[in-house]
């Protein structure tokens, strides 16, 4: 009967996930707070002092972090508002490597890509595995928001490298791009590529994919954009991002399935008894 106590306990402490399933509404929604941090980070930047903003940055993300790593299990309002303000802050800590201390993109992106290197390597040699399907501990959750923060930094210098410093220009920048998270998109469907392999090649790309189509349509004419603002663009987005969401929140569709409990049979009881 012991070993049948030990059973049930098990089952019943069985962690939640704390992330959502993949489905097309993750990557729509990504994207969308991809483009809806470069856009809002500009205009909070441009629009009032450049430290207050990225104090205010920061505060707003570690609560949101607060909030997420509260709860129990995944709730699509609390992550994705995670997600929102990481994309905020993490591009402001990227334009800041640039911006405030004059480093040139192609250095910045390189020191963020050694960074999300190291994340990864630690979480796997810590973990064993990268798999989001796995995120029900509270150091593999660091690990991923830590990987999370990083991919945000490293999208937001490696656009901003290929718009300006290789002079494509934000349209030209974002079809590059496109065409780039076809890669792991087309090879994990056609040539088996690695699962995990493909989903993190993807996530880095939605940063500087989306972050270039904001900056498309939120920049003046005279620097390659369609000048609609920042502050327009960010609102428009926002709001797409709070319909989405709040779908998702009342219809779950995105919560993934948890791992099913074997039923306990009578063999069961007979042999623990």
């Amino acid at each position: 009967m012991r070993q049948l106590r030990t059973t049930v306990l098990n089952q019943q402490s069985q962690p939640f996930t704390k992330v959502p399933e993949i489905t097309a509404y993750f990557w729509i929604v990504k994207l969308l707070t991809t483009a809806m941090g470069e856009a809002t980070s500009d205009f909070l930047v441009y629009h009032m002092n450049p430290y207050v903003a990225v104090i205010l940055g920061g505060i707003c993300f570690l609560a949101s972090m607060i909030l997420q790593f509260s709860v129990k299990r995944y709730i699509a309002w609390v992550y994705w508002l995670a997600v929102v303000m990481v994309a905020i802050f993490g591009t402001m800590v990227a334009d800041s490597t640039h911006v405030a201390l004059g480093v040139p993109y192609v250095y910045s992106s390189a020191f963020y890509a050694v960074c999300l290197a190291v994340v990864l390597i630690l979480w796997y040699w810590s973990e064993k595995t990268l798999s989001i399907h796995s995120i029900y501990t509270r150091r593999r959750e660091m690990f991923y928001w830590a990987t999370i923060l990083a991919t945000f930094a490293l999208g937001t210098a490696t656009g901003d490298m290929t718009a300006t410093a290789f002079h494509l220009g934000y349209l030209a920048s974002g079809i590059l791009f496109i065409f780039l998270i076809l890669i792991p998109a087309f090879g994990y469907r056609y040539f088996h590529f690695n699962a995990i392999f493909s989903f993190w090649f993807a996530y880095i790309l939605t940063r500087p994919l989306g972050a270039s189509f904001a900056d498309w349509f939120g920049m003046p004419k005279y620097v390659g954009g369609l000048g609609y603002g920042k502050g327009p663009v960010s609102i428009v987005l926002t709001c797409c991002i709070i319909i989405l969401v709040g779908y998702l929140t009342i219809t779950k569709k995105d919560v993934q399935a948890e791992p099913i409990k074997p039923a306990l049979s009578r063999s069961s009881f007979e042999s623990s008894s």
